[in-house]
């Protein structure tokens, strides 16, 4: 990686930092909101329920943005938005009022997701893609693992409002690295809003998430707020699906480009990943918390080896990424994910924690692994003006995979201990159903390893497709452009 892109890469990172550590943050101190600002747990839920929608809806007009005002301009003003809403958030007065700011927060989170991507594979030119996304994969990977701590640590030392303060000083630098290394660009288009795609696609990712979201609660999939908006936000993604594919003007988001097999295929597997990391998050402290009765701050150090090894991984991940392509590096971190998971299929609270610290630094080696290929190969043979759009493509399916692991797996989890026999006791029915809960996270895994057959191997364009010159995927080690295997 050449100096100039190191120092975007550093600029960018440092920014997206806040909003990727603040959603997992504020997931552990739900309860202390609601009993500080006299809300309903219902009611709180909002204040992550709000952030989430709030970024579904921005996510998608990102590609038009950036063509219409410039990649730096709307990096700022979203880094901007982001900060305003954290110090708003922190001077809330109750729960309404959090749940506003949360908004706010949510929209310039969801600008600067896909265009961390974006400005990065821009500027790297198909050269070293697996180390880039080393780095920009890495604030992704250790938001959901080091969140729950920083949260948990936050609230012991403080009041709930630092919560959001901590937010300012990762924006206020991140603004400052911007000005200085994000090259100065403008729009590159003058394309129209597709209002009818925008129309289809944000309400859509809206309708996904809500329900979604909802399907933790009593009642699962079977629950009119979980199966009416999964059904409406379907329809309107088949619908966007057919407007996108047959308009003759610019649509919102190109899915013309999933007839490149390189982007499909880690689209899929993007979801998969989405599923089993975010999945796994949720099973892993509450498993904690249920069985072996540590606090969320506990549960939040137990988390602390899975963050280490996929710090270990990542470095290796991204040469071996542009050495060996992402074929065999994704099928290789989704095995070891899988047989890391394993373990906690079988644990219950007499398990040695020196045996599980052990386990998840194996896991988290996997998940730091498999991230990087899967989010490099999508833009290979892309070119400049298509790749806002792959960025989109890809963040809305780790989005929603996230989303579904994690309802999917809360279901089985609340299935299975309502479901445990009469004669069992309370402990018993609580490992049961956490152990099955694992096996469909395991199971989850497995889909996803399997799916990675599909993706390129060495990096290049796939059989019968000829690469733009300028995301040619070349190792520093060979100048030769490397046709897949």
């Amino acid at each position: 990686m050449d100096k100039n892109l190191r120092r975007l890469a550093i600029a960018l990172v440092v920014g997206a930092m806040a909003p990727l550590f603040d959603a997992t943050i504020v997931s552990v101190a739900l309860h202390t909101l609601a009993g500080d600002l006299n809300a309903s747990i219902e009611t709180i839920q909002w204040v992550s329920t709000g952030y989430l929608l709030a970024m579904g809806v921005t996510v998608p007009l990102v590609g038009w943005l950036q063509n219409r005002i410039g990649g730096r301009r709307l990096w700022m003003a979203a880094l901007i938005v982001f900060l305003v809403g954290s110090i708003l958030c922190s001077l809330a007065w109750d729960a309404g009022s959090l749940i506003a700011f949360r908004v706010v927060q949510g929209v310039g989170a969801g600008a600067m997701m896909p265009l961390l991507t974006t400005l990065l594979m821009q500027a790297a030119r198909g050269q070293a893609l697996g180390r880039t996304m080393a780095v920009v994969s890495l604030p992704t990977a250790l938001g959901p693992i080091l969140g729950p701590v920083i949260g948990g640590l936050i609230l012991g030392a403080g009041t709930w409002p630092w919560l959001f303060w901590v937010n300012v000083p990762f924006a206020a630098v991140g603004l400052v690295l911007a000005w200085k290394f994000i090259p100065a660009d403008g729009p590159t288009g003058t394309a129209k809003l597709d209002v009818v795609g925008l129309t289809l696609l944000s309400p859509a990712v809206v309708g996904l998430l809500y329900g979604l979201s909802n399907a933790g609660s009593a009642g699962g999939f079977a629950r009119f707020d979980v199966w009416a908006p999964l059904g409406a936000g379907v329809a309107l993604l088949v619908a966007f699906a057919l407007w996108a594919t047959r308009t003759k003007r610019a649509a919102l988001v190109d899915l013309r480009l999933l007839r490149h097999r390189p982007l499909a295929a880690a689209s899929g597997a993007m979801f998969l990943m989405g599923a089993a990391l975010y999945g796994g998050m949720l099973l892993l402290p509450l498993s904690f918390q249920e069985l072996r009765g540590t606090d969320a701050l506990g549960a939040g150090l137990l988390l602390i080896p899975q963050g280490v090894g996929s710090l270990l991984s990542r470095s290796l991940a991204g040469r071996l990424t542009d050495r060996i392509g992402a074929r065999s590096v994704a099928i290789l971190g989704f095995a070891v994910v899988l047989v890391a998971t394993v373990p906690f299929a079988f644990a219950d609270a007499s398990t040695n924690l020196w045996w599980i610290s052990a386990v998840l630094v194996v896991r988290g080696m996997g998940l730091g692994a498999v991230m990087i290929p899967i989010m490099a190969v999508g833009f290979v043979g892309l070119e400049q003006q298509e790749i806002p759009h792959a960025s989109t493509i890809t963040r809305l399916s780790q989005q929603l995979g996230g989303a579904f692991g994690t309802a999917v797996l809360a279901v089985v989890l609340a299935g299975a201990a309502g479901g445990a026999g009469a004669g069992a006791s309370g402990a018993a029915d609580a490992v049961g159903a956490f152990q099955q809960a694992f096996w469909w996270a395991i199971g989850i895994t497995g889909v996803a390893m399997l799916l990675s057959f599909l993706l390129p191997g060495r990096a290049s364009a796939t059989p019968g497709e000829t690469p733009a010159p300028s995301a040619a995927l070349r190792s520093p080690e060979s100048p030769s452009v490397v046709r897949s295997e």
